[in-house]
């Protein structure tokens, strides 16, 4: 039995529209719930990015899913910032909220006016933040001088249990790193064999916890109109690491995918209209052993992907809630 969740995308949908979304989500039959950390969206075609901590605050009011977020502590946040936040979130709502902790992008982080690190030196102050953000949710005081620095914080307002600290990695190589550290795996599809090789990796390092899966797709009542969604709103997913990383702004990366044609899209988003073609996709990335799969539609308007998913894909799957933690 697996979670099947709802991606809330931060960078194409209005808050308020992400939250009724989000209870939606739940009528129809999803059992978790996880949303993206950004300042700025990756097109200007998204045209949206508001306060994932916020919202966060709000959807866990609003609904009974738990909640994940990815969030690149270090250079926009500070990671004091971040405890305080994860752990005020776990306090208020026990058992659902978990987050991951990414080294960014620098579409979101260079607003800051700080240098953008090498690959190297992200993960290194990764991996500063991660020791602190657990050091404080644990209840220590915390001085630390490296990559970021720490001046006698201390978190006064503690959950009970601390939340996961999760590791988001594409990689092969950033899956088996993460595995010393992190609490749990998140990754995003990929073809079978290269998802399968990020999962034993994370696995075969001794990583421990829930492995998770984000999947992006497209519906719509034709293929045709599903590409062409996927194709307005989702063309840069064909940029490869280290150029999306290095991106500054969404025109950048709208100029960088200028010219993707629409089949290109094929490579990161699943594209179609009938049920048995999404369960067949979904069914492969199961069989996996996954413990959770979170569902992307990549289009602005969600209310035909939430009603076509609900009645005639969720009830085919083996899908169950998320244990509290």
């Amino acid at each position: 039995m697996t979670v099947i969740g709802f991606h809330a995308s931060h960078e194409q949908l209005h808050p308020r529209d992400l939250l009724r979304y989000a209870r939606r989500a739940e009528e129809v039959g999803f059992t978790g719930g996880m949303c993206s950390d950004h300042i700025a969206p990756w097109s200007v075609r998204q045209g949206q990015s508001g306060f994932a901590m916020s919202w966060l605050g709000a959807a866990l009011q609003a609904t009974d899913l738990p909640f994940g977020v990815v969030n690149a502590p270090g250079q926009r946040y500070h990671p004091a910032i971040i405890a305080q936040a994860a752990a005020t979130l776990q306090a208020m709502f026990p058992g659902r909220f978990w987050i991951a902790l990414g080294s960014g992008e620098n579409v979101n982080e260079s607003i800051t006016g700080g240098k953008w690190p090498r690959k190297e030196l992200r993960n290194q102050r990764l991996r500063e933040c991660v020791d602190i953000i657990r050091a404080l949710i644990a209840g220590e005081e915390v001085t630390h001088e490296g990559l970021v620095t720490v001046e006698r914080a201390r978190l006064w307002t503690l959950p009970e249990t601390p939340p996961p600290l999760v590791a988001p990695a594409v990689s092969e190589e950033t899956a088996a790193w993460a595995a010393e550290w992190a609490d749990g795996l998140v990754t995003i599809n990929q073809p079978i064999e290269a998802l399968q090789g990020v999962l034993d990796a994370y696995r075969d390092a001794g990583g421990k916890g829930t492995v998770s899966v984000q999947m992006h797709l497209s519906y719509a009542d034709t293929d045709d109109e599903a590409l062409r969604i996927a194709h307005d709103q989702w063309r840069f997913g064909v940029i490869s690491p280290p150029l999306i990383w290095d991106l500054d702004s969404p025109a950048a990366f709208d100029q960088a995918s200028e010219h993707v044609p629409p089949e290109a899209v094929h490579k990161s988003v699943v594209v179609g209209s009938e049920p048995g073609f999404f369960l067949e996709r979904i069914q492969a990335v199961l069989d996996l052993g996954i413990d959770e799969l979170y569902l992307h539609h990549v289009g602005k308007d969600q209310d035909p992907f939430l009603d076509f998913f609900g009645e005639r894909v969720l009830p085919q799957l083996p899908v169950t809630a998320r244990a509290l933690r």
